[in-house]
């Protein structure tokens, strides 16, 4: 058993929403999450899809690009986040092209590997735990 393996044990089966306006990204982002045995809440490709889905989307977590079609996600995560469904953001800008009010948020730099979208995914997944 890999560490990747080990690591998701108690992850496997999650539902992550998805919104990411590149296709070719979002295909691989599913594929990633199906090695690591992650359940697909959803993939949305729009700012307003995504507003929509994060009223009652069944999430255990979401990973946000933060620029869908020239438009910044943070509505979107607002309202993840008063839901309680934790968030990454995926962006190419790292921590300090976010918001002040966003910077505790955890943040996976594009481009990345499957490692990185697993530790990200945990990191996330352990700290809505604690609370």
């Amino acid at each position: 058993m890999s560490s990747i393996e080990a690591a998701q044990d108690d992850l496997v089966g999650r539902r992550v929403l998805i919104v990411e306006d590149e296709t070719v990204v979002a295909l691989m982002i599913e594929d990633m999450l199906d090695d690591l045995g992650y359940q697909l809440a959803g993939s949305l490709a729009s700012l307003e899809k995504a507003l929509e889905a994060a009223q009652d989307t069944d999430a255990d977590v979401a990973l946000l690009d933060v620029n869908i079609g020239g438009k910044e996600i943070f509505p979107v995560a607002e309202r993840l986040r008063q839901r309680g469904i934790p968030l990454i953001f995926a962006t190419g800008y790292g921590n300090a092209g976010l918001p002040a009010a966003w910077r505790d948020v955890t943040v996976l730099a594009k481009p990345f590997v499957l490692e990185d979208l697993s530790r990200a995914l945990g990191r996330a997944l352990a700290g809505s735990a604690r609370g």
